[in-house]
C-alpha cells in the first residue's frame, strides 16, 4: 500500500548518562514516518542528530546511548522489541544500511567477490550458478571499471571511492524495502557521484523502495529526495518540501547553511555560520538556535518554539518564520587570496612517473623498471611561492598519490622533485633531513587516521614543535596555546583528547599541527570532504588566513569543485594520472577547455531540485588509460577518431597560461558553459 507508513519514529527520544548522572538527551521527541516510495533527506550540522537518527529506524543505538522515550515500528513491527535473530533477518534485507565509512561494512581479509556472494546467499534465494553473474551485475551498476578483475581483490587493493562503491552494491545485493544511507557519497568523486544517485533514483522508482538519506551534500538532497528535514541540537527544527526548504526555508538555521555552500559561479569564500551547537543537554529553555541567530528576540531565550504548520505545510520550529525568510541564502564572504602569476618557484615537478607495481625478481636483476602501465605518468608542474594549485579529477586519477610522493610516502619511478633554490628533494622519507621535513607537511582527508587518540591535543602539537624547534617548559605550552588559537580553537582544548572533539575540531587541530611546524608547503588532502558545510566554510576560511598571514603554499585535492575554485589561484586536472588542462582557476572553470573538464563540470549538483546534471548515459570509467593515443580518447564525446587513439596529444597555451593537452585546435574548443 503507497501510503502506509514504512518507517514510523513517534516522539522518540535518545540520550546517554551523564556525569552527573542526569540524560543528556541526543535526540529530542522526534517524530518521523516514511512510505514507500519515498526519499526523505535529514541535514545538518555534525552532532545535530542526523546518523543517530537513521540508526535508530534500524532498531540500533551506540553503544552509550539509550531510548528514553517514544518509539520506533518498521512494516509495523516494534524495532526495539524485536530478538537479535529477527532483527538479523530484516537487516540487510528489508532495511538495508549503506554507511559513510565502507570500512565498517567490508572484511578485510575476504575479497570483493566473497563478500558480495555471501549478502546474496543471505537475503536472496537465488542457484549457486547466478551468485557470480549478479555480482558482476551490482558492480557494474555502480560504476566500477572492470568488474570481472575487481571481485578477486581485496579491499585494501582498492580507493576509498571504490570501496564504498562496493558497500552500495552490497546494500543493493538484497533488493531492501527501505534503504539508510548515512553520506554514502562523501568519498565519491562528482561523476561518479552524479552516476549512483541517478541509480538509486531508478532503483528507488522500480522497486517502489523508501530511502532516508543523511548528508551534508545539499545538491545530492535535492537531487534524489521528495521532502526534506532539518535537524539542529537533536531535534527537528524544519520539515517540508525539498523544493521549498531549499529555495525559499522559513527557518534561520536552514538559510544560514545555504549560504555556507561555495558556488561554482561566485569565486568568493561561503560564508560560514557564527558560534557552534550547544552540547548534549545545553540547549537551554528556550530556542536551542538562540546563540547563534541572527533575529533572535527575548522570547527566544526563554520559551522553546513548538514544532509550527506554515502556510506552505511545511513545519517550523522558530517564533518568527516570517523574519527568517528575509536572512539572505545567497551571502558570499570574502574574496580569497589570490598569488599573482610569477615569483619564486616553491616546489618543481618534472616528468614525475608513480607506480604501485614493484619490480619482480628479473626486473631487480635486470635494473629495468616494473612492467605495467604507470598510475601517474609525465607530470611536470611549476608552483610559486604563496600559490594555491587545486588538483581535481575523478577517483583514481592520482592526485592522492601526487601528494604521497611528494611528501615522501611513496617514491616515484621517474621524473625529479625541486623545492626553492633548485635544491632536489629526496624522495624517500626516511632520506630526509628535518628541514626537508618541517618544510612540508600533509593534512588527511580523515583526521582519525592521523592523530593518536591516547595522546591530548597538547601532546599532539608539542612533537614538532620539540622536534623542529626544541621548545620546552612554558615556551612550549604558550606556543601550543597561540597555535590553537590561530584555528580558533582556544587553549582550554590542550587537555582534551581526540574523541572528546567533533569532526570539524579534529580538522582544526590536524591543520594546527601542520602548520606548528611552519611549512612552505601543505599538502591538502580531501581536508573538508567530511565536514558539513558550514564547518567547511569555517575551514576554508581559516586556510586562506593563514595563507595570508603566513605565505603559505598550497596543494588542494579535493572532489568538490565549488570547494576548488573558492581557494585556488590555479587548477590542474587529472585523468588516469595524466595532466589534461591547467591554468588560472577562473579560466578553467568560465572556459573549461578540456572535454573531460567539461564532463566533470557539467556532472557538478546544485542544491536546487529544477538543476540536474549533465550526464552521458553510456560514460564508462577505466581501471587504467590505453597505451597509446589521448588518455580521455575511450571516454571522449568529442573525439576526432584515430588522430585521438595513436597519437599523444600536444600541448596548448593561450597567452594567460591556461593550457589544455588536446588534439582539438583551441580555437575549436567553444566552452560547454559560462560560469563567470
Amino acid at each position: 500500500m503507497k501510503n502506509a507508513p514504512l518507517i514510523d519514529i513517534s516522539d522518540i527520544s535518545v540520550g546517554f548518562t551523564g556525569r552527573s548522572g542526569q540524560m543528556m538527551p541526543v535526540l529530542r521527541n522526534i517524530d518521523l514516518v516514511v512510505r514507500r516510495g519515498e526519499s526523505v533527506g535529514l541535514v545538518g550540522e555534525s552532532g545535530s542528530g542526523k546518523s543517530t537518527l537513521a540508526l535508530a529506524a534500524m532498531g540500533y543505538l551506540k553503544r552509550g546511548l539509550q531510548l528514553m522515550d517514544g518509539s520506533v515500528t518498521f512494516r509495523g513491527d516494534d524495532m526495539f522489541g524485536q530478538t537479535r535473530q529477527q532483527l538479523e533477518r530484516i537487516r540487510g534485507g528489508h532495511l538495508a544500511l549503506i554507511p559513510q565509512n565502507s570500512g565498517q561494512s567490508l572484511t578485510p581479509t575476504s575479497r570483493i567477490g566473497t563478500q558480495l556472494v555471501e549478502a546474496l546467499k543471505l537475503h536472496r534465494n537465488l542457484p549457486d550458478t547466478a551468485h557470480l553473474p549478479k555480482v558482476i551485475e551490482l558492480l557494474g551498476q555502480v560504476r566500477l571499471p572492470d568488474p570481472e578483475t575487481i571481485v578477486s581483490r581485496y579491499p585494501h587493493e582498492l580507493s576509498g571511492g571504490q570501496q564504498q562503491r562496493v558497500a552500495i552494491a552490497m546494500a543493493l545485493a538484497g533488493e531492501p524495502e527501505a534503504l539508510l544511507l548515512d553520506e554514502p557519497t562523501t568519498g565519491l568523486d562528482v561523476t561518479t557521484q552524479a552516476h549512483i544517485l541517478e541509480l538509486l533514483r531508478d532503483i528507488a522508482a522500480e522497486r517502489d523502495m523508501a530511502m532516508v538519506y543523511v548528508s551534508h551534500d545539499l545538491g545530492a538532497i535535492a537531487r534524489v529526495c521528495d521532502r526534506v528535514v532539518v535537524m539542529y541540537a537533536g531535534e527537528v527544527v524544519l520539515q517540508g518540501s525539498t523544493r521549498q526548504v531549499l529555495t525559499a526555508p522559513m527557518h534561520p538555521y536552514a538559510r544560514g547553511l545555504l549560504a555556507s555552500i561555495p558556488k561554482l559561479s561566485d569565486p568568493r569564500l561561503p560564508v560560514a555560520l557564527d558560534g557552534r551547537p550547544p552540547p548534549p543537554g545545553g540547549a537551554g529553555l528556550g530556542c536551542a538556535f538562540v546563540d547563534r541567530c541572527a533575529i533572535a528576540q527575548e522570547r527566544c531565550g526563554c520559551a522553546r518554539p513548538a514544532l509550527s504548520p506554515l502556510p506552505s505545510g511545511d513545519m517550523v520550529r522558530c517564533h518568527f518564520p516570517e523574519q527568517a525568510s528575509q536572512i539572505s541564502i545567497m551571502g558570499s564572504g570574502a574574496d580569497p587570496v589570490r598569488r599573482a602569476p610569477g615569483g619564486d618557484v616553491a616546489l618543481s615537478l618534472r616528468d614525475l612517473s608513480i607506480s604501485y607495481s614493484r619490480p619482480s625478481l628479473l626486473d631487480q636483476i635486470l635494473r629495468r623498471p616494473a612492467a605495467g602501465v604507470a598510475t601517474v605518468d609525465d607530470i611536470s608542474v611549476q608552483i610559486t611561492k604563496g600559490e594555491t594549485l587545486g588538483l581535481v579529477g575523478e577517483s583514481g586519477s592520482g592526485k592522492s598519490t601526487i601528494l604521497k610522493s611528494i611528501a615522501g610516502l611513496l617514491p616515484p619511478v621517474g621524473g625529479s622533485v625541486t623545492v626553492a633554490g633548485g635544491q632536489p628533494l629526496p624522495f624517500a622519507v626516511e632520506n630526509r633531513g628535518p628541514d626537508h621535513l618541517r618544510r612540508i607537511q600533509l593534512i588527511f582527508q580523515n583526521p582519525d587516521d592521523s592523530l593518536n587518540p591516547r595522546h591530548t591535543i597538547a601532546q599532539i602539537l608539542e612533537q614538532p614543535l620539540r622536534l623542529y624547534f626544541g621548545l620546552t617548559g612554558a615556551a612550549l605550552h604558550a606556543r601550543s596555546a597561540e597555535i590553537l588559537d590561530r584555528v580558533r580553537l582556544g587553549a582550554h582544548y590542550l587537555d582534551r583528547l581526540p574523541s572528546q572533539l567533533s569532526g570539524g575540531e579534529k580538522q582544526r587541530v590536524a591543520i594546527a599541527r601542520a602548520f606548528a611546524a611552519e611549512p612552505d608547503l601543505v599538502l591538502c588532502d580531501e581536508v573538508t570532504s567530511a565536514l558539513d558545510v558550514s564547518v567547511q566554510a569555517a575551514v576554508l576560511d581559516l586556510l586562506n588566513e593563514l595563507k595570508q598571514s603566513q605565505g603559505t603554499t598550497y596543494i588542494f585535492v579535493s572532489h568538490d569543485l565549488a570547494v576548488v575554485r573558492a581557494l585556488s589561484d590555479r587548477v590542474a586536472v587529472l585523468y588516469q594520472g595524466r595532466l589534461c588542462e591547467i591554468g588560472p582557476a577562473k579560466d578553467v572553470y568560465a572556459l573549461p577547455s578540456h572535454p573531460y573538464t567539461e564532463v566533470l563540470l557539467g556532472a557538478v549538483l546544485e542544491p536546487d531540485p529544477d538543476t540536474a546534471p549533465t550526464l552521458t548515459a553510456d560514460d564508462v570509467v577505466e581501471l587504467s588509460p590505453p597505451e597509446t593515443g589521448c588518455p580521455f580518447q575511450r571516454r571522449c564525446p568529442r573525439s576526432l577518431g584515430p588522430v585521438c587513439a595513436s597519437d599523444i596529444p600536444p600541448w596548448q597555451t593561450s597567452p594567460e597560461g591556461h593550457a589544455i593537452r588536446c588534439h582539438i585546435p583551441l580555437s575549436e574548443l567553444a566552452p560547454a558553459q559560462s560560469l563567470s
